[in-house]
């Protein structure tokens, strides 16, 4: 009775203790949270100033300016802006889901020769910076036969600018989505491949009905990464577009600052937390199986 009673204190002692190493990690996380979330809490504080309060610092605003809100959205188009970055997130997700998956599963799946190198490829296209190749790639959409008045050798018109289709296509086949959709597909076993063989399925339907089924945190990660690059998607859209009615939000955006010298800041603050909303909306939804996703993505194979 007297071990027992020395023992328990001694354990209990043992186990409530805290391992300094976990509490500088904790530390460490919370200022970078803070760091992170700062500069929303800034964009939605200064979204219910008003001008006068802009030009002076101050975190608070003196009075909550919802209507900064409603004249934001009734300055431009916006509900247009809405639709056109929906219609360009979703035009751009769903291609990109069956581009990079049917990639993936060759690059992992397939007795393909050369798909070492092929996956080398896609691995040093992720080290190219976007910057790179915009112009090669707007000389591509312009130049694209049998669109936008081109004739056969893609020459006499505009291609696929200022169109739905160099909006979205250009843009969906990414490297970095194709590379995790194949470490995926790797770690599927390949017995349900075979077996799927043996009774007389073919390659896509292994690929449809077995594999992708199995990888659903990997197009969930895939589609939540891609949503959000439409999304906010800028300098691409600003370089093909012309026409007003095909601007998508973050374009529309830039109308508060098309002045320098008179930004209209309250204005801009509010449009650009409404463009925020439905990511924030979307990863709240999907975090479990986003997580999941990028936790389980490793060098396979």
């Amino acid at each position: 009775m007297t071990s027992v009673s020395v023992a328990g204190p001694a354990a209990s002692s043992k186990a409530s203790s805290v391992p300094l190493g976990k509490i500088v990690l904790y530390l460490v996380l919370t200022v970078g949270a803070i760091l992170m979330i700062t500069p929303f809490i800034w964009m939605l504080l200064t979204a219910f100033k008003s001008n006068a309060e802009i030009a002076k610092f101050g975190w608070l605003p003196g009075e909550l300016r919802w209507r900064n809100f409603v004249e934001a959205m009734q300055t431009a188009p916006f509900l247009r802006y809405f639709r056109n970055s929906l219609f360009i997130a979703v035009g751009e997700t769903a291609f990109t889901l069956a581009v990079c998956t049917t990639a993936g599963y060759a690059l992992a799946k397939l007795p393909l020769r050369g798909s070492k190198a092929l996956l080398n490829y896609f691995i040093v296209l992720l080290l190219v910076p976007f910057q790179i190749i915009l112009v090669p790639l707007f000389l591509i959409v312009k130049s694209i036969p049998l669109f936008g008045g081109n004739n056969i050798l893609g020459q006499g018109g505009i291609g696929w600018l200022n169109s739905w289709w160099g909006l979205i296509i250009p843009l969906g086949a990414a490297p970095l989505f194709t590379f995790l959709a194949r470490q995926f597909y790797v770690s599927v076993p390949n017995e349900l491949a075979q077996a799927a063989r043996v009774d007389g399925l073919g390659e896509f339907g292994i690929f449809w009905r077995i594999m992708t089924p199995l990888i659903k945190p990997a197009l969930i990660t895939i589609a939540v990464f891609q949503i959000e690059a439409a999304w906010n998607g800028f300098l691409w859209p600003l370089m093909i577009t012309t026409s007003d009615s095909m601007r998508p939000l973050q374009l529309g955006l830039a109308i508060f600052s098309q002045n320098p010298a008179e930004i209209e800041w309250p204005y801009l603050m509010a449009g650009t937390a409404l463009a925020t909303l439905p990511m924030i909306v979307l990863f709240v939804f999907a975090q479990k199986r986003f997580v999941e996703g990028m936790a389980n993505v490793g060098i396979k194979g």
